[in-house]
């Protein structure tokens, strides 16, 4: 297998190098000259352009884009859909709007290039435990790219299967062809609005037990949760870290960012008529955060840094 890795950020460096110590040959760009070089000692090859890191693949070629969504996913997409042929896949895998995933499928369609949208989770903590992959796009050129794919994901150990489902699907592997163009994007958009909803019930739960009526050692007991709990979760997991190495987190500002698909999950339920009245409400108390510290929104900024290494300041 050979692929290219276009962005070596915080997520896009770790998949590269997951792929590389996976024997796949890999060939990277970024913008950031040391990010590039960085990568070289991981066995992968650096280009110091677009067009020779397409050049350096063999056709058909297969390109993996991981840089920020909006602006920077669209200027790459642009210069980079001139340097491919008819038949190349281009697999975009930041936190793209899925409705600019729909679209940009049918450009890259018209000439010939195949677009699979993945909405990628695992954060900074994807290099060691893999990554969640929701794939949209043409079934013909996911299956092309199934080990790919299978190198990313958990794999089947990671996790048991879930009862009454037969195991062996992509699925119990860590991905999953969700369906046509825009669908990979679509379910890690309302993926991340559960998440937002599952880190504000969290962050208001620690709020309860901090400012409460009883003296009660908050880091020890969600430390017992994490052991047979029904809220026993990663979540939980970097927050217990958070508290054993800062009980009061006074190192976090309470301030909360959102990166856009909570938003977008609002935004899609209100065109559609679907009640979310706890994944609305943890949005807009995201917005609040920017305007008052507490217990609750410092903890939600600790479990952002936690699993995607966001480090919040005022």
């Amino acid at each position: 297998m050979r692929i290219g890795v276009i962005g070596l950020g915080r997520m896009g460096g770790n998949i590269a190098r997951r792929l590389a110590r996976a024997g796949v040959a890999v060939a990277v760009f970024d913008t950031d000259a040391p990010a590039r070089a960085a990568l070289r000692d991981e066995g992968c090859t650096p280009a110091d352009s677009l067009a020779a890191l397409v050049a350096s693949l063999p056709a058909p070629r297969a390109v993996w884009v991981m840089v920020p969504a909006g602006g920077p996913t669209q200027a790459t997409l642009d210069a980079l859909l001139p340097l491919l042929s008819a038949g190349d896949t281009v697999i975009e895998g930041g936190n793209s709007f899925w409705k600019h995933s729909r679209d940009r499928a049918a450009d890259f369609a018209d000439k010939g290039v195949h677009y699979l949208d993945v909405g990628t989770s695992g954060g900074v903590w994807g290099l060691a435990r893999g990554y969640c992959l929701m794939i949209g796009g043409d079934a013909d050129a996911v299956d092309a790219l199934a080990d790919v794919f299978d190198v990313l994901a958990p794999g089947e150990a990671s996790a048991p299967p879930t009862p009454g489902r037969a195991p062996g699907g992509t699925a119990q592997r860590g991905w999953l062809h969700c369906g046509g163009p825009g669908a990979g994007h679509y379910a890690k958009m309302v993926h991340n609005g559960i998440e937002y909803g599952m880190m504000q019930a969290m962050a208001e739960g620690l709020d309860m037990l901090e400012n409460g009526p009883l003296d009660l050692p908050v880091g020890e007991i969600t430390e017992v949760w994490r052991r047979g709990s029904v809220v026993a979760s990663w979540l939980l997991d970097l927050t217990a870290q958070a508290l054993a190495q800062d009980p009061a987190l006074e190192g976090f500002s309470g301030h909360v960012g959102d990166s856009g698909e909570g938003r977008w999950t609002v935004d899609t339920a209100v065109e559609n008529a679907i009640p979310i009245p706890v994944l609305a409400a943890s949005l807009w108390t995201r917005f609040d955060s920017r305007r008052a510290d507490s217990f609750a929104n410092k903890a939600l900024s600790a479990m952002r840094k936690g699993f995607g290494g966001h480090l919040e300041t005022k």
